[in-house]
């Protein structure tokens, strides 16, 4: 029976690269997928294309090709990729760059472009966004990007007109082991059923180290050996829609099971209609086997009809945060860090700075959990550290909280250490939907047109 493996390189934007590598030299796999891009991600990569045309796309892109070229010489594999982020163009023709110079200028370097539609994004100012309800035109003024979800059918035609390398912007995460799914197995982008298998392969590739006991690690309940020697996982597709996942021998990690059915339920909300621009797919009749060690047996997905829509992730300015860290130590530290809030407060009170939301955190007592937690205040600690925030639509307000914070060294109380003060301009994400007919993408070649 024909199959295909496809192994991960990366589980998000900052992953490291070692165990991607070692699958391209021992994993005798066909494709190599890097899934590195989150909403904010690319929001922020929109802010930086703004600045620098030629830039805008993932800040490892280099690093990561730097590397991983000079490998495809005595290991043919091919790599998909969303770390063009903003720029998809510019990501290709910098890969291309790096393949000449080591001497693989025959590589053929697809760029899948057209995610982005902040050109066109006002057209669906009254549509509502999928976290508040409220108007897209709420936010109209502040709206620095748009990038619509895509599918894998791009990358499925760049792979059949002969693409080495396929760099997209801002395609689905499944979808990019969908692509060379759809196109190995020469199956059509109607065929539902095939379509939700070849999404539960991505959805359980996408994470990388996730699936091989990354997230799962939690000792003496959930041990997992070699944590530092973590491997990304290595899929193999067959015809008829069974996966197997495993991982390397002599790595760190551990596949059974339990990491495979955590991944899965991974950011479901529905395992039966798990949307994506492909399909809706269906895991709730997936059932899993172990069949030696670090090695499973993973069946039964399938799909419907998809919605006809894609979600649109646009990223906009919305203020800023102003905020400082003091931490406080030994006999009596809570009580000092907790007279501390109080003359932050005061001193934001005193010189009516204007702000929205104030937050205040003794981190390891409150931070996480509020009020939930408020009796370990009560608990002798040998140190704790104020975390204060606020939330401004002015600058000199978020510079005004920070430096508050950083006063506190000589202004008491005492005892106070490791002091730092910042403001960051914010970009917040909003989610709504749009006509997949409205999104026009397209292949460009880097080095030129694929032969």
């Amino acid at each position: 029976m024909k199959s295909i493996r496809i192994a991960a390189g990366a589980g998000f934007a900052g992953d490291r690269i070692e165990p991607a590598l070692d699958n391209i030299i021992r994993g005798n796999v066909d494709y190599i997928i890097f899934e590195c891009l989150a909403e904010r991600t690319i929001a922020l990569a929109q802010k930086e294309k703004h600045s620098n045309p030629d830039i805008g796309y993932n800040h490892l892109l280099e690093y990561r090709m730097d590397k991983v070229i000079p490998l495809l010489k005595d290991h043919p594999v091919k790599v998909i990729t969303n770390m063009g982020a903003a720029n998809p163009i510019a990501a290709a023709k910098k890969i291309y760059e790096i393949a000449c110079e080591n001497g693989l200028n025959q590589l053929k370097i697809a760029a899948v472009s057209g995610d982005d539609v902040l050109s066109i994004i006002n057209n669906y100012s009254q549509k509502p966004m999928m976290e508040t309800g409220a108007k897209l035109e709420t936010i109209r003024d502040n709206i620095i990007s748009a990038n619509a979800y895509i599918g894998g059918q791009a990358i499925s035609t760049a792979l059949a007109e002969g693409a080495d390398i396929v760099v997209t912007g801002r395609a689905a995460d499944p979808s990019l082991a969908t692509g060379p799914i759809m196109q190995e197995f020469g199956r059509s982008y109607s065929d539902y059923e095939f379509l939700g298998k070849t999404v539960a392969a991505g959805h359980l590739l996408e994470c990388a180290g996730q699936l091989t006991g990354g997230y799962f690690a939690d000792p003496g309940y959930k041990d997992v050996p070699e944590l530092w020697n973590l491997a990304f996982p290595i899929l193999t597709f067959f015809e008829n829609g069974n996966i197997v996942v495993e991982k390397l021998p002599d790595t760190g990690g551990i596949l059974n099971i339990l990491t495979v059915k955590e991944q899965l339920l991974y950011e479901v909300q529905d395992p039966m209609n798990y949307i994506t621009p492909d399909v809706v797919a269906d895991f709730s009749n997936i059932t899993v086997e172990e069949l030696g060690d670090n090695k499973v047996l993973v069946k039964g997905a399938f799909g419907k009809r998809k919605t006809g829509s894609l979600k649109v992730s646009v990223g906009y300015l919305d203020g800023f945060i102003g905020e400082g860290e003091i931490s406080y130590g030994g006999h009596n530290c809570v009580a000092r860090a907790q007279l501390a809030e109080e003359v932050i407060k005061k001193r934001l009170e005193i010189l009516k700075v204007d702000y929205k939301e104030l937050r205040t955190d003794l981190i390891g007592i409150n931070s996480l959990y509020g009020a939930a937690t408020a009796q370990l205040a009560k608990t002798v600690l040998n140190e704790v550290r104020l975390r204060v925030s606020i939330r401004t639509d002015h600058k000199e307000a978020a510079e005004i909280a920070a430096r508050e914070v950083e006063s506190l060294y000589v202004n008491g109380p005492a005892g106070g250490g490791g002091a730092r003060g910042d403001f960051t301009n914010i970009v917040s994400v909003a989610s709504v939907l749009i006509p997949e007919e409205d999104v026009k993408l397209g292949i460009t070649w880097a080095g030129g047109p694929a032969q």
